[in-house]
């Protein structure tokens, strides 16, 4: 038996994009690690894309901006008798179409667009699913290392800062009635699909890795792990929480090689 303990157990994953996603490497691992797992993604195209990976039995259609959609895709697992262990929350929307807007010119229609992919979809989906969490299941979302106000970020950091203040209020909500936890993992600079659609973000993320105490890039597969911990019953203490992996460089600010370079 693994230390995390996931063998015969069956967890919900929302937002595999592609194969660089954190969705896409919690998933396999969880799959590695014996875990039944079932994966929820936004529309029937991405689900031919991804059923050359994954078994299609277990992807199932839900837009998130549709809360219909999730109603059914409650439905579509009673079908089945699922039973949750977990669920994975790993989606995020900006539309920077447009391009590069200073954070006062946002428009309204983007960022409630924003905030209900990327944060209130966790609302929803909670509620929706409630009855089919086990007691003491884990529920975890991924968020951003630190409430960043790099300026081509744009609306996503107050947006994932509601979203970190959502899994606390969940957490005590829940509490009322059962022994279910929500979480959340801060992520710092990935390189993955979606972060090359914000404009400026490869400077951002070169400079991140240089802030790292290992001046090495934070890899993907790390964030998942710790999104795998807090699913297991190994987190079991751990409720309302964000945990910050990002290899140290949220209080590096004075790095030696940085401060000889900018002065």
């Amino acid at each position: 038996m693994s230390l995390l303990n996931f063998s015969e157990k069956t967890f919900l994953v929302f937002g595999v994009a592609n194969r660089k996603s954190i969705a896409w490497f919690v998933g396999k691992t969880l799959e590695q690690s014996g875990a039944n797992v079932l994966y929820s993604v936004r529309s029937d195209k991405r689900k031919t894309e991804l059923s050359r990976w994954l078994n299609p039995e277990n992807i199932f259609v839900c837009d998130v901006e549709q809360e219909s959609e999730i109603e059914c895709l409650k439905q579509s697992l009673e079908a089945r008798n699922v039973r949750l262990d977990g669920i994975l929350h790993s989606l995020a929307f900006a539309n920077f179409s447009e391009g590069f807007k200073l954070f006062y010119e946002t428009q309204r229609k983007d960022f409630l667009q924003a905030v209900e992919i990327s944060c209130f979809s966790l609302v929803e989906i909670s509620k929706h699913l409630k009855t089919l969490l086990n007691p003491s299941a884990s529920v975890v979302t991924i968020g951003i290392s630190s409430q960043v106000t790099a300026i081509h970020y744009g609306y996503m950091s107050p947006i994932k800062a509601a979203l970190e203040s959502t899994v606390r209020f969940l957490a005590k909500s829940f509490s009322l009635d059962t022994e279910v936890r929500f979480n959340c993992v801060g992520s710092g600079p990935l390189k993955t699909s979606a972060s090359a659609g914000i404009p400026g973000f490869l400077k951002n993320y070169l400079f991140a890795e240089k802030m790292t105490l290992r001046k090495r890039a934070l890899e993907t597969q790390e964030v998942a792990n710790t999104a795998l911990f807090l699913l297991s019953p190994m987190s079991s203490g751990i409720n309302g929480q964000t945990i910050v992996v990002n290899a140290g460089m949220d209080f590096n600010y004075f790095d030696e090689a940085i401060v000889e370079k900018a002065v």
